[in-house]
């Protein structure tokens, strides 16, 4: 099967009416599948917003089947085209998947709002583990190597961050996950955000309006020259979530839902 061209074996999950006036196109983050959505599209303000929803895993995660390419670009286009296809007039990205978000803006794939839970605009931001990974995997031989050690440890480090009561079923959505892919697909989001520095002025050049929501204690960080230009930008707004870390999709869904209804009523 060809992802490329077609998405019958992609992980799709929709909700909502299916009338429904909007619909928002939900992206997950790296490692993760629309499992991590699941608590965010039963929330009742999305219910009382009849607003349309449609998660999907950026194809390769969870044991989907991957596209050869694996670029940002790439994942812009293929989602972009997924978007088109359902209807979507909104965007929610987390991780990983606000950069496919801001992408699909950029490259014109998509032209509504976005909301970006969670998002890294640049190198300096992100994890120091992560960066560890990417560096071991320009090392010939180790990255599929590292990746495996990292797919047994990572899920245990991060488990009590996770809700009680998904503990169990969001670890094992990031541990089944096949180190080669991993290893691809890291070298090249580094190499992306190695291209532009910072993705900040390429968000704020679109003019669409974007929620950048972030958890008030979260570990990914904002250089002080992004947090100038995000404050600075009139189409981009700020929205910090007390009681949350980077997992504030999972931490906090109904005020995650919330800010997803506040972008929908944006459209009309």
């Amino acid at each position: 099967m060809s992802t490329e061209t077609r998405t019958v074996d992609w992980d799709i999950r929709t909700a909502g009416p299916a009338d429904a006036r909007h619909r928002a196109l939900l992206l997950p983050g790296g490692l993760c599948t629309a499992e991590f959505y699941a608590d965010v599209m039963a929330e009742p303000a999305l219910a009382d917003a009849r607003l349309g929803l449609t998660a999907v895993t950026l194809p390769g995660f969870g044991r989907t089947p991957a596209p050869q390419d694996v670029s940002v670009e790439n994942y812009a286009r293929l989602l972009g085209r997924v978007a088109a296809e359902q209807g979507c007039d909104l965007v929610v990205g987390q991780g990983l998947g606000s950069t496919v978000a801001i992408e699909m803006a950029v490259a014109g794939a998509f032209t509504g709002p976005l909301v970006l839970l969670s998002p890294s605009f640049s190198r300096n931001d992100e994890a120091p583990e992560f960066a560890l990974l990417d560096r071991l995997g320009r090392v010939p031989g180790l990255g599929g190597a590292a990746w495996a050690v990292a797919l047994r440890l990572f899920p245990r480090a991060v488990r009590d961050s996770l809700p009680p009561g998904r503990r169990d079923t969001l670890a094992a959505v990031l541990a089944d996950n096949d180190p080669a892919f991993c290893h691809r697909a890291l070298r090249h989001y580094y190499d992306h955000l190695d291209r532009h520095g910072s993705l900040v002025p390429r968000l704020c050049a679109t003019a669409l309006p974007a929620w950048v929501v972030r958890g008030e204690a979260d570990d990914i960080g904002l250089t002080d020259g992004e947090r100038r230009d995000l404050d600075a930008c009139p189409s981009i707004t700020l929205v910090p979530v007390p009681r949350a870390g980077h997992g504030v999709l999972v931490e906090q869904p109904a005020r995650v839902a919330a800010i997803i209804a506040e972008a929908a009523a944006r459209l009309g």
